[in-house]
């Protein structure tokens, strides 16, 4: 089983505004930074740019688009405003660890696949209480691929020592996460927390929150984990639904 960190795990957006809003005083801006961000850390995956050096040109680039234009020193200095501020409201989505808890209760391997520097990733992970809870840590700044190329899911397989065929990942992107996973041979499933509902392209499932995911795995990818285990998890972290305690039968 694998999963993506940001807007999946933790809530990524909500940190995020904080630190706008640590920057500029609100976040009423909060699409102009989102774009700017979007276009800026392209970069950074592509390996065309450090992870600091784009935090410094994405914040003068988001000022110069009101018409502030900032030395690299001013530009570096309201970033790290804004990088403490965000920190600080580093949290995971209330869905995570309920779901979590479930994996690993369920008896499944868990590894992260996340786009990010080495430090940075791993110092959210600590600070969210995640440091422990995973087999594998797959960071594209670590292993030198970044979603949505193949190879970084397939070290994630062998990181689990199993077949893609066999291995889950779930992400809130759908290009990034569910389609890069699907098309590695994964079960891609988009995490669409989003108000808008789409049919979910071919290969590729979707859930609206990570309690749903326990269904999705029994009664669709993995019916055998209830089958070959025996084990039904508890009702109050919304696991399958009635009709799947039926077939594989009862929660002991």
């Amino acid at each position: 089983m694998c999963l993506d960190i940001d807007d999946t795990l933790l809530d990524n957006e909500s940190s995020s505004r904080q630190g706008l809003h640590a920057l500029v005083g609100n976040d009423g801006a909060w699409p102009v930074w989102r774009r700017t961000t979007e276009e800026h850390y392209a970069r950074f995956v592509a390996g065309e740019i450090g992870f600091d050096s784009m935090c410094t040109e994405r914040t003068r680039a988001f000022f110069a688009a009101f018409g502030e234009e900032l030395s690299n020193a001013e530009a570096a200095r309201r970033e790290s405003v804004r990088m403490a501020a965000m920190q600080r409201a580093w949290a995971l989505f209330d869905d995570a660890a309920p779901c979590l808890e479930w994996l690993r209760a369920a008896g499944l391997k868990l590894a992260v696949i996340t786009n990010a520097p080495s430090a940075y990733q791993r110092k959210k992970i600590a600070s969210v209480g995640l440091a422990d809870t995973f087999d594998a840590l797959l960071i594209s700044g670590e292993v030198g691929i970044a979603k949505p190329e193949a190879g970084i899911f397939q070290a994630a397989c062998a990181a689990l020592d199993m077949r893609p065929e066999e291995v889950v990942h779930v992400g809130d992107r759908l290009d990034t996460d569910a389609q890069g996973a699907s098309a590695a041979g994964m079960h891609g499933v988009w995490l669409n927390r989003g108000p808008q509902r789409v049919d979910p392209p071919a290969g590729v499932r979707v859930i609206n929150s990570l309690s749903e995911l326990p269904e999705l795995l029994v009664c669709d990818l993995h019916p055998d984990l209830v089958q070959t285990q025996g084990w039904m998890p508890a009702q109050d972290h919304r696991m399958p639904s009635p009709d799947c305690r039926e077939v594989f039968g009862p929660a002991r």
